[in-house]
């Protein structure tokens, strides 16, 4: 299923340079730029709540959005860069890519778990460890899945899922060459602690994942 495109408004900014931006700020909007796409870039200014809002979501970065500006055609659009105030940490100005259907970018896609009561594992009395909430993947703009599901059916107490165990969206392929793991089933503390005969309490080690906020965008 591919991922809905939230809509992103902003109208032309008119004229170009620092007085220009300047006055845009001083009505309460961020100045922009939109390039790429094999046509002349295009000034926008930007509501200032409404660019602090999508900030303070997280993943601005790495979030496809479908531009809409008056008198022009909406246009997929991946932001590049957020200039701040060095003082206030406040957005000063937007850089966005415009990408047509086949480029190819690099986004975080959600995992879901799907089916625990289905898991003989878990039915046991074991714990769904989620190692990777999220993985990045290169996709193609034009079809970006919504998410990746993890189907959790005769899953038993040890099972590991790792990337390869999930089936990805044609065209659709990991950032991470290594086959890296997503989840695991882990034995109820009890059993554990039973097996060991020892009050020391097991830790588990979880390899945390470094992320990028920012996206990489090759065309084709």
């Amino acid at each position: 299923m591919a991922r809905e495109i939230p809509d992103f408004n902003a109208t032309v900014r008119t004229g170009t340079g620092k007085g220009a931006a300047r006055q845009a700020r001083r009505e309460g909007n961020v100045p922009g730029i939109v390039y790429g796409g094999g046509v002349d870039p295009l000034p926008i200014n930007i509501p200032f709540s409404v660019l602090l809002k999508r900030l303070k979501q997280g993943r601005f970065l790495s979030t496809l959005l479908n531009l809409k500006v008056d008198g022009h055609d909406d246009v997929r659009v991946i932001c590049r860069n957020v200039q701040r105030d060095v003082v206030k940490d406040l957005p000063t100005h937007v850089d966005f890519m415009r990408l047509h259907r086949n480029t190819r970018i690099n986004l975080f896609i959600q995992v879901d778990f799907e089916n625990e009561e289905e898991s003989p594992g878990i039915k046991k009395g074991g714990v769904l460890v989620v190692v990777r909430p999220e993985v990045e993947l290169n996709v193609v703009a034009g079809d970006i899945p919504e998410r990746l599901v993890v189907d959790l059916t005769g899953l038993e107490v040890g099972d590991v899922i790792h990337i390869s165990d999930i089936t990805l969206p044609a065209g659709a392929k990991p950032t991470i060459e290594r086959d890296f793991v997503i989840g695991n089933i882990s034995a109820p503390s009890g059993l554990r602690g039973a097996d060991e005969e020892t009050d020391e309490e097991v830790e588990t080690e979880v390899i945390g994942e470094e992320k990028d906020d920012d996206a990489e965008a090759t065309e084709e």
